[in-house]
């Protein structure tokens, strides 16, 4: 059974201040049909103007991500969006009636807490996954950022930062799947250095900041009328630097809280790509500007793979041009080694074969009993019978030639074949045939999935 896409069941509100901006905002979130994605509405403007939460929006990555689209603009995303992908929401609308998301205590925490209380449901639809088939890397010389993605089967994320100094250095916080966010990583703050904070206030960048929602790390010496400055500023009775080298307005939660909310912070910008991930995230001192150079990589990675993977329309219940019985009269093989039951399309170059994949196969017995998948060698085995079929037709009598491989290459499985499963094998000519040897590309596919693909050689033999 599919996993299936996922909403909420009734509309919910947060409301707090914009960090920047110092006024009070509301946060909306309310229900989306399936297939909507992910998006913001900035009620407060004429026409409600709708912003897509889409990598190709960003348009500031300074001290936040702000998504732009329609004339309008929506600050600070990252907190909201690792929100809403932590609690594998596929379908939202996120009212926003200022410029700015709320800030909060500088954590997912208060989003992740509203979209657990509105209910998250199921919908119809099968949940679409962003799945990569290489390895991709970003980095960052300069900022000695690096950023690597792997296939894998789960959302897994890791993350190492190091501020090289004396009260943050080197910190790392891991994952192994992405339904750990609520428990592990959601409460996670953002974090400020002092002076950070000091150039903050003095250019008026933070009207609604204050020691609630950030911690601040104290990376020199301060003397008693700073920080009594500082608790006249943010009206706290006192301020002072505690042995860890934060200021007291905070406990820490985790001990690398630090880094786990670098990994918030991740999760929230690869939200832009639009869709959940399925990989393997390893991150070296990352920032919403490597982010999201990150996602615009693994974007272009999808269109080469799409354009790459595009699946070809087959028509499975047209008169097949050699039925099982004609298919017999080419091959020598013969049950329970003949592994296609139709062909549907052959021309000089290409051929396409069938393969109906049922419980009975005598070798689902033992492979394997209790997990029934078709071996990857039967797989290349049914391929071959399938260029087999286009080599033998090119000859007037095929019924005296039989094929033999001569080499295998880049042969690559990507997903399971199992009984019920109807495999649709494509194979082409790279280059014609000369003096009885063919070279072949062939990709195999279930359903709009593409299951494996390799490149043989063959040479065609007169029987003996």
């Amino acid at each position: 059974m599919y996993e299936k896409q996922k909403t909420i069941s009734t509309a919910v509100s947060v409301e707090g201040m914009g960090l920047h901006t110092g006024h009070g905002v509301k946060l909306t979130f309310k229900p989306a049909p399936e297939h909507h994605g992910l998006k913001f509405v900035r009620v407060d403007l004429p026409g409600k103007p709708v912003i897509e939460v889409d990598i190709d929006n960003v348009t500031e990555t300074t001290r936040g991500t702000t998504l732009s689209g329609n004339g309008a603009d929506v600050v600070t995303t990252e907190h909201v969006l690792a929100a809403v992908i932590g609690m594998g929401i596929d379908n939202l609308v996120m009212e926003v009636d200022q410029i700015e998301t709320p800030i909060m205590d500088g954590s997912s925490r208060y989003f992740v807490q509203a979209l657990e209380s509105a209910g998250i449901v199921e919908q119809e639809a099968k949940k679409e996954y962003i799945e990569i088939s290489s390895n991709i890397i970003y980095e960052d010389p300069e900022r000695k950022t690096e950023i690597i993605a792997m296939p894998h089967d789960d959302y897994k994320i890791s993350v190492m930062i190091n501020f090289e100094t004396k009260v943050l250095g080197t910190q790392d916080a891991a994952i192994e799947s992405i339904k750990q966010f609520s428990d592990d990583i959601a409460i996670s703050r953002t974090f400020v250095f002092l002076h950070e904070l000091e150039y903050l206030l003095n250019n008026n960048l933070i009207k609604g900041g204050d020691l609630s929602n950030a911690i601040v790390f104290v990376n020199r010496a301060i003397s008693q009328e700073e920080l009594d400055r500082l608790a006249t500023l943010f009206n706290k009775p006192t301020v002072k630097v505690l042995q860890e080298g934060i200021l007291n307005n905070l406990e820490l939660h985790f001990q690398n809280e630090p880094a786990r909310h670098k990994l918030l912070d991740v999760i929230g910008d690869l939200a832009l790509l639009g869709k959940p991930l399925k990989a393997n995230i390893i991150a070296k001192r990352p920032g919403h500007h490597s982010n999201v150079q990150f996602a615009k990589l693994i974007k272009e990675h999808m269109k080469t793979q799409q354009k790459n993977n595009k699946v070809p329309m087959f028509d499975l219940n047209k008169e097949p041009v050699y039925d099982i019985n004609q298919i017999k009269k080419i091959l020598p093989h013969r049950p329970p080694f003949l592994f296609i039951d139709k062909i549907i399309e052959m021309s000089e170059k290409h051929v396409v074969g069938v393969k109906n994949v049922t419980i009975t196969e005598d070798y689902f017995v033992g492979h394997f009993p209790n997990e029934p998948v078709m071996p990857g060698v039967l797989q290349i085995e049914a391929m071959a019978q399938t260029g087999g079929i286009l080599v033998l037709s090119s000859v007037p009598d095929p019924e005296n030639y039989i094929t033999l491989f001569l080499k295998i290459n880049n042969v690559k499985f990507r997903q399971k074949v199992v009984p019920g499963d109807t495999i649709v094998f494509h194979n082409e000519l790279i280059g014609p045939i000369r003096r009885g040897i063919c070279n072949m590309k062939g990709t195999a596919y279930v359903g709009d999935k593409i299951v494996m693909e390799g490149t043989m050689m063959a040479s065609i033999v007169k029987k003996t």
